[in-house]
């Protein structure tokens, strides 16, 4: 049987009288690489935000590999092997892109207080080990030779490939994009797919929020739809092209096309 890696039983988000995401069950097995699709307000993002840690539910349970990890912190999360992309890049613009991905792993000794007076040889180590990994890195996403650039001065594609680079500095099993191919020409999409698929073939997992649909029917399986914070399909690509409802609503083709 497949493992489940992420789920979530009855999860529920009420934003005052409006329900963002409304008693939703889900199963992501490990290794898939998950599209969820659904028009704007459906609840997406606010689902991701809940599952992350960014926002606690108003009710229901998020599990990670079987534990209940429900409303805990993000940076928790991220140290169990969740981690996430946003769908606006957020990387702090006047460092550079390689300071960037070297910020990203947790509990580094030179971020103590007083660590680099009492451990400097400790810190030097560490800090060289985290230069070298991030390098690698970037060299992975086709970052490297804007290693030095000013994180702000990049392009908008870049700066996906840059949130990517400094999610995977943490190793996460489980990797939540939202709307990556957003605003980012063909040329970087395709890099960006690249790297999703040879990361997915070394086991990670993937649950995607994108919007192009040609992207989401080529590269996701399964295919999990949310209609005002509900889930209201989910199946593989295939079916999701035959599927009524999803044609009409989701796909841009009439239910009798």
């Amino acid at each position: 049987m497949t493992e489940t890696i992420l789920s979530t039983r009855d999860l529920t988000r009420d934003f005052g009288p409006i329900r963002a995401v409304d008693r939703v069950s889900l199963d992501i097995s490990a290794g898939s690489i998950t599209g969820l699709i659904g028009p704007n307000g459906a609840g997406k993002s606010t689902l991701f935000n809940v599952l992350t840690g960014m926002l606690r539910p108003t009710s229901g349970e998020v599990f990670l590999r079987g534990r209940d990890v429900t409303g805990q912190s993000p940076d928790r999360l991220f140290a169990q092997g969740l981690g996430r992309s946003f769908q606006i890049p957020r990387p702090f613009a006047r460092m550079s892109v390689l300071e960037n991905v070297m910020l990203a792993p947790m509990g580094q000794t030179g971020e103590k207080i007083w660590g680099p007076a009492l451990w400097p040889s400790r810190v030097r180590e560490q800090e060289h080990a985290i230069r070298e990994r991030a390098l690698d890195v970037l060299a992975f996403v086709t970052l490297d030779r804007l290693a030095d650039q000013a994180a702000g001065k990049i392009s908008g594609g870049q700066m996906k490939l840059l949130e990517l680079a400094r999610v995977l500095m943490g190793d996460p099993s489980a990797i939540l994009l939202d709307e990556p191919a957003a605003g980012v020409n063909p040329t970087l999409t395709r890099v960006l797919i690249d790297k999703i698929e040879e990361l997915n073939r070394g086991g990670k997992t993937f649950v995607i929020i994108e919007h192009d649909m040609d992207f989401v029917m080529r590269h996701c399986d399964p295919v999990i739809a949310l209609a005002q914070g509900k889930v209201v399909f989910r199946g593989t690509a295939e079916e999701a092209q035959a599927n009524p409802v999803l044609l009409d609503a989701y796909l841009g083709a009439k239910a009798d096309a």
